[in-house]
Formats: structure tokens, C-alpha cells, sequence
């Protein structure tokens, strides 16, 4: 019986025989490979649990761990799957600290964890937004500190800016009642947002944006419409309500649950909460946290982030 809650999940990944099953399920649902030469002659040697494959190459033996997030690490996948498994259905995300106490690692370990686990969620290709008729919002939203917790001197800057030189700007499309697609941008210049639209959504669409300057001439493209929020929220089904909710899920994570982030990582949080969000429970499709669990699941393999890559110093070991 597969796990449908977390306590289900931390009984039956401590057993080493469910979290081999269940990963060879997912990762080689056609029987097991090996990770260098794709070959199926490969014997498993239960003692190891690991397996040796049988054609001639270096390094021949390899175990469910090689080749993915969990690359190298001397966690077992007992701590892995438990960490995962709150990543992906803790809707406003889990802290390093929470994984630190509730798996008994330690906070360094458990937030290089949180990251390589974020490196699985990313966003495959998602095919283009609007081809189903349903109207796509745009807007923009800034991430960073508020003014009124800065020194004087930044302070005057951010209110003379009014923010956007002092915080990092994410631009996101969603399509109502679908996926959603966020990155980070330097500008929200028109030559920087139009070019994201031409890649993400369908020429022809219902586009649904504010009155910021960088959207003009979407009418060319696009079926444009305006809701000027300097004095109304909604025009008929005219709104952005829902990319607005995804900002809020998206800010509710950060300031409660991560307090700080640094901007270079803030890509890796818009990873995650794409990825449950995208991945939720709505009318048109039936998600259970094991459902989005088993997808995570199964984006482990290919993802290797080490401790260098994800700190940019080269030269230091991990706790992994």
C-alpha cells in the first residue's frame, strides 16, 4: 500500500525494501538501466543493494542514488523521502529549520537538501498557455524587504524608486484555472516581458494585464484587455485575480516561512511553489498528495546539485 499522508509516508519509507520498489518504480517503470551505458543486463546484489552491470565499463556497480539529487549523499532514503514528501504538499513550504528537528539532521544539511529536492520540482516543458480558450493574466511583483525595516538612506532610495531598483522582480502568466510560469526579470520594459509572452503563450489569446506601460501594443498579438487598478480590481471577467493568488501563496512562503531568502536562490522558491501549485487539487483534476509526491518522484534523476554549484564557493565540502 502506497503512503497517502506523511505518516504513512515515514512508516513505509523506513523500510529499505518499500523505498527500493518504490523509486525502481518510478525511475525505471520498463526495468532497471544503468545510469552510464542504458543496459538492462544488471544484477542486483542484495547485500550492497546496489546493482553491477555486466557490460564492460568503468565503474560498473551503482546504486538507486546515482545519477540524481540524491547523488553522494550518506542520508538514507528514509530522511530523503520523508523531507520530499513535506516539500512538495506543505503548502507554504517547510522550512530547513522544520526538516532539521522533525528528521534529525542538521540545519545545514537539511537546507542543502531543501534545495537539491527543489532542483527535482523543476518545471519540465509546459506547452503554451491559452490553447484551451481560458483567458491568461499577466503581472509582475516585486520580492524583498519593506522600506519601513531599512536604514534611512536605502529607504529614501526605495520610496524615490518606489522599489524597483532595490528588490528582485518576478514576472508570472497564468492561465484561469491552469498552470502558472514565474521568473525572475532585470526590467519590466516591454522588450524584456514581450519576448516571455511570445514564448509562453499562444498568439491569438485572451490576455488579461494591468496598466503598466511595458504591455503596450500586446493588441497586436494578443486580445488585450485593461483593468486599470488605479480604480478598479475587476471589468466583467476582465481581471488578475488569479496570478494575484499565486503572488500571495508565493509571499506568504517567503515571509512566513522562510523569513529571507537571498535573490540568487529566489529562482529555486519559484521552482517549488510552481510546482505544487501547479500540481493542486481543482476541479479539472483529482491531485492527492500522493499523486504530487510520485511525480516528484519521478524528476529526481539528471538534477545533481552540489554544495559548490549552490553556493558559488568552490573548495568546501558539505554535510551531505
Amino acid at each position: 500500500m502506497e503512503p497517502k499522508t506523511l505518516q504513512d509516508a515515514i512508516l513505509f519509507f523506513s523500510d529499505k525494501v518499500n523505498c527500493r520498489e518504490y523509486l525502481v518504480a518510478r525511475r525505471w517503470p520498463d526495468g532497471v538501466e544503468c545510469p552510464k551505458c542504458g543496459s538492462k543486463n544488471v544484477l542486483f546484489m542484495e547485500k550492497y543493494n546496489r546493482w553491477h552491470c555486466r557490460e564492460k565499463h568503468p565503474a560498473p556497480q551503482f546504486t538507486l542514488k546515482t545519477g540524481t539529487i540524491f547523488e553522494d549523499s550518506p542520508l538514507g532514503l528514509d530522511k530523503w523521502l520523508t523531507a520530499m514528501w513535506m516539500v512538495v504538499n506543505c503548502k507554504n513550504g517547510v522550512s530547513s529549520y522544520e526538516v532539521h528537528r522533525a528528521i534529525g539532521v542538521t540545519q545545514k544539511s537539511a537546507w542543502f537538501m531543501d534545495h537539491r529536492i527543489r532542483e527535482a520540482l523543476k518545471n519540465g516543458t509546459i506547452l503554451k498557455l491559452g490553447g484551451s480558450g481560458s483567458p491568461v493574466e499577466v503581472d509582475e511583483t516585486f520580492i524583498g524587504g519593506k522600506a519601513k525595516n531599512m536604514h534611512t538612506a536605502k529607504r529614501k532610495r526605495v520610496i524615490t524608486r518606489r522599489g524597483a531598483h532595490d528588490k528582485t522582480i518576478v514576472f508570472g502568466i497564468l492561465e484561469r484555472g491552469g498552470k502558472v510560469k514565474a521568473q525572475v526579470i532585470p526590467n519590466r520594459m516591454g522588450k524584456t516581458v514581450k519576448p516571455i509572452l511570445a514564448e509562453h503563450v499562444e498568439a491569438g489569446s485572451a490576455i488579461h494585464t494591468d496598466e503598466m506601460t511595458g504591455y503596450t501594443a500586446l493588441h497586436e498579438t494578443y486580445l488585450h484587455d485593461v483593468v486599470n487598478h488605479a480604480y478598479e480590481y475587476v471589468k466583467g471577467q476582465v481581471h488578475t485575480n488569479g496570478i494575484e493568488n499565486f503572488w500571495s501563496l508565493l509571499k506568504r512562503g517567503i515571509n512566513g516561512t522562510y523569513v529571507a531568502i537571498e535573490p540568487f536562490h529566489l529562482d529555486r522558491y519559484l521552482d517549488e511553489q510552481m510546482f505544487r501549485f501547479n500540481n493542486r487539487a481543482t476541479q479539472k483534476q483529482n491531485v492527492t498528495d500522493s499523486d504530487r509526491f510520485s511525480l516528484a518522484v519521478s524528476q529526481i534523476v539528471g538534477k545533481r546539485l552540489t554544495y559548490a554549484e549552490l553556493t558559488g564557493k568552490t573548495g568546501q565540502g558539505s554535510s551531505l
